[in-house]
C-alpha cells in the first residue's frame, strides 16, 4: 500500500478560512466563542475547540 498523499480522508489546508491579524474575530457558529478567523470571513467558522471535536468526529478510523 503506498502513500501518495491523496487519501480519501485527507482534508487540504485550503479548506480553512484565513487567520485574522487581530479583532475583531468572527464568531463560532456552534459556540458563539471567538475564532481565529476575521469578523469580515464570510463561511462557517469553528473555535479552536469545536474546530478539534469536528476533526475527531470526522477522523477516518481503522
Amino acid at each position: 500500500m503506498s502513500d501518495d498523499g491523496d487519501g480519501y480522508c485527507a482534508i487540504g489546508d485550503t479548506a480553512r478560512p484565513p487567520e485574522a491579524d487581530g479583532p475583531p474575530y468572527a464568531e463560532c457558529v456552534l459556540c458563539r466563542e471567538p475564532t481565529e478567523y476575521p469578523e469580515s470571513y464570510k463561511g462557517i467558522t469553528l473555535c479552536p475547540v469545536c474546530e478539534w471535536q469536528e476533526a475527531q468526529r470526522a477522523a477516518c478510523s481503522g
